[in-house]
Parts: structure tokens; sequence; C-alpha cells
């Protein structure tokens, strides 16, 4: 008899103390998939995981066939009330209609939700935008990445339904104009990531009022947009918390600009691939100022010298860790060791021509 009872006060202590902490340890280790199958292990270990809805705050569909019909699927479930983020980027056969379903069947499972990824979900539209922001308020990170479809018209109900967005990945739609860069610049004042990359629509006059009114971005991505000025490129300076900049392809950048980008002091990320104007002065200017500089890319940039790698060695010889100098024809000192010296935790670099 003392035995039998000394096993149900250990089995007690075990589910008390030991279970939660494994739980712990298990919600932030195992993918969405594992979870859902150790539901089926023993009713036990069922009741258990479901006891704990810090578990079920994610939902993952990336690339998965059936996508807005596996959604609603799982939203109706109890364990996912208080969903956080749902992944849904490549998902096939996902449209508007699903996400009209969504708002009419879970909208109080969408209450909580602050992070939505759509990524390459090509058939949603404006519609569908509209229909999904106005069951999401709490929304801070909104990624639409590849979609050709959404112009300014999703981007009004986003900033009107969704207050607190912080995060936000345009890149390739291409029907994005400057009305949205207006938008975000009255609405998200306290944005940190933006991601523009080939929104081709867009002109300096959208940029300034990002760049004027958004000063807590720590990310800007204009990688492939060669239209905007150096006048534009140099209002940059404005971003005192700036870490990570994307100007690849940015054909009318001169040092000039760059010198002013420069005291963005925090930057840790620069790619300058095909940054043509670019010379050794305002690579120089970057490492004078910028001596956090973790990642380089100069590929391409046929104006620049061993010149400004003796500076860059000089003054960010003890961070750079990725240096790209592929196709840079003036610099001469390409060898592993040559560039070991100056860069002596330098992990990743790109030296052929």
């Amino acid at each position: 008899m003392e035995e039998r009872e000394s096993k149900k006060a250990e089995e007690a202590t075990w589910n008390r103390e030991t279970v939660p902490k494994v739980m712990k340890i298990v919600s932030t280790k195992l993918s969405q998939r594992d979870l859902i199958s150790l539901l089926v292990v023993s009713p036990w270990l069922h009741r258990t995981l479901i006891s704990y809805p810090s578990m079920w705050k994610v939902l993952d569909f990336r690339e998965m066939n059936h996508a807005g019909d596996r959604l609603i699927a799982a939203l109706s479930l109890s364990r996912y009330q208080h969903v956080e983020q749902i992944n849904l980027e490549f998902g096939r056969d996902i449209e508007d209609t699903h996400l009209e379903r969504l708002k009419e069947k879970c909208l109080d499972s969408l209450q909580n939700l602050e992070s939505l990824n759509l990524n390459g979900c090509q058939k949603i539209s404006d519609k569908g935008i509209e229909t999904i922001t106005g069951a999401c308020p709490k929304l801070k990170v909104f990624s639409i990445y590849w979609n050709v479809r959404v112009t300014d018209i999703g981007i009004q109900y986003l900033v009107k339904n969704c207050r607190h967005v912080v995060d936000l990945n345009l890149s390739g739609c291409k029907h994005i104009s400057d009305k949205s860069l207006q938008l975000f610049a009255d609405n998200y004042p306290e944005l940190e990531f933006l991601d523009l990359t080939r929104c081709i629509k867009l002109t300096d006059g959208g940029l300034k009022q990002i760049l004027s009114k958004c000063s807590f971005l720590q990310s800007l991505n204009l990688y492939a947009l060669s239209s905007f000025t150096d006048e534009a490129y140099a209002k940059i300076s404005l971003l005192s918390h700036l870490r990570f900049l994307d100007l690849c392809g940015a054909q009318n950048i001169s040092d000039e600009s760059l010198s002013c980008i420069a005291k963005c002091k925090k930057l840790v990320s620069l790619n300058l691939t095909w940054c043509v104007q670019i010379t050794d002065a305002g690579v120089m200017a970057i490492a004078q100022d910028c001596t956090s500089l973790e990642f380089l890319s100069l590929f391409g940039i046929v104006g620049v010298t061993d010149k400004c790698l003796e500076v860059l060695s000089r003054f960010c010889s003890n961070t750079l860790t990725t240096l790209d100098v592929n196709g840079c024809i003036g610099i001469k000192r390409r060898s592993r060791d040559d560039l070991l010296r100056l860069f002596p935790n330098l992990r990743c670099f790109k030296v052929h021509s």
C-alpha cells in the first residue's frame, strides 16, 4: 500500500513540476508538425500538450497544398484560439475566399495575431487584404512578397485596420506606389523593418517621406531600385537606428551620398553591389564612421581599389566577417592570406572576377 501511495506521489510531483519544465523546452524545439504528431501518442500526452496554450501560437502551412482549407480547419480547433503567427508562404490553393471564410468562422481566433506571412500567395488581392487585416487588429508583422495583384488600395486597408505594424515586406509588389509610402510615413512612425525590393513605381518623393518620418527604421531594403536619385539616398542619413541597408543596383548613388549614409553609425550590413558610381572615397567614409560593420558587398564596383581595403582594415578589422569584392578589378590584394591579414575575423569572402 505504501509503495502504491509513493508511486502516486511521485507521479503527482512529475505532473506538477517536471512536465511543465519539459513542455517549456519542447515548445521551443519541436516543429508544429511534430507537436501534432505527439497528440496521437496517448490520451495523457494529448491532454498534457493541449493544456499548454503557449505551444499552439504558431500555424505553419509553408509550401503546403490546400493551405487555405488547412488554415480554416486548424483555426476551428480550440487549441488555436490564441494564435499569434500564421505562415502561408508559398502555400498553394489559397485565395481571397479563404480569407473571407476565416473572418466569418474564426474571427475570435485571429484577435491576437501578430505576424502574417502571405509571401508568394499570388491569388490574394486587395479584397483579401481588406478582409484579413480587418480581423487582425494586433498585427505587427506583415509580409506579402511577390504579389503582383495588391495595389495601394490594399495597403490603405492594411493601414486603416492594423495600427501597430512595425515590420513590412512588400518585395516584388510592383503596383505599390508613393501613395503607400505616404500612408506608412503618416501612420507607422515606429516602423522598424521595411523591404521595398523591386517596387518599381516608387520615386524620390515617397522614399523621402519614409526617411523623414520613420526614424526608428533598423532595416531598409531598396534592392534593384534604380529610380531614386542621389538627393533621396542622402536622406538615409536621418535613420540613426539603421543596422541593415541594401542598395544593390543603386546606379545613381554617389560618394557624396554614401558619406551622408555614414552617419548611420550602427550599420552592421551594407550591400553596395553594382553601385557603379562609388569609389574609394565613399567606402572610406563608411569605414571611418560605421565601425560595427560586419557585412559589406562591393560586388561589381570598378572604382574601388586596395586603398579602401586598407582603411576598412584600420577601422573595421575586428568586426568585418563577410566581404564581397567580386568583379572589383581595381582591387589587387585578393588572395585569402592577404584578406585575412587585413580582416582576421573574415569568415566569408568572394574575390573571383
